[in-house]
């Protein structure tokens, strides 16, 4: 990440919002920026291969649900926040992952500016890609600030996605289950 790029934009968006950048509370204010947008948009450096590549041996062929992860991201249409939550199921074929693991994985994509459309089905497809289960089912519900403080401001409201891979796109009864599991 460059930083002196990053403080060298949010100087010049002050003086155009027409702020003065030497003022005392906003000083610093390009270097806090720049350091903040080595958190948000840490998901650059980092890949989902990595985290899942730690897998453990594991009999059971039933699905596994991770529900409830967290995660808060930017929407890379206007950089203002979404956050919400994301479910995991997928049917082992033969390996697991740590339970850690898959909310290592949602953090890698949720953060970079992006489409939750797109998060999800990134989710899903390094899932099927680095743990290789016989299919996948990932949810993310989120509120977007682009629709609660800007725009139709619609505080509240959330979008829903969802991404089915391998066994979940053949199997009604098994994506069901899924968001039997999730709605819990």
């Amino acid at each position: 990440m460059n930083h002196e790029k990053i403080e060298q934009a949010v100087q010049l968006f002050l003086e155009g919002i027409g702020e003065d950048p030497d003022r005392e509370g906003l000083v610093e204010t390009p270097r806090r920026i720049a350091d903040m947008c080595e958190e948000i948009f840490g998901g650059y450096t980092g890949g989902a291969k990595e985290i899942l590549s730690k897998t453990f041996r594991a009999e059971t062929g039933d699905m596994v649900v991770e529900k409830d992860i967290t995660f808060y991201s930017m929407c890379e249409h206007h950089l203002l926040p979404f956050c919400g939550k994301v479910h995991i199921g997928y049917v082992p074929d033969g390996k697991v992952v740590g339970l850690s693991k898959l909310a290592r994985t949602v953090e890698v994509y949720a953060r970079r500016a992006q489409l939750q459309e797109q998060l999800t089905g990134q989710i899903a497809d390094a899932v099927m890609k680095y743990l290789a289960p016989k299919g996948v089912m990932v949810m993310a519900e989120a509120e977007h600030m682009c629709m609660t403080m800007r725009g139709v401001k619609k505080p509240g409201s959330r979008t829903v996605t969802y991404a089915a891979r391998g066994v979940f796109e053949e199997n009604e009864s098994l994506r069901q289950a899924f968001m039997q599991m999730v709605s819990m």
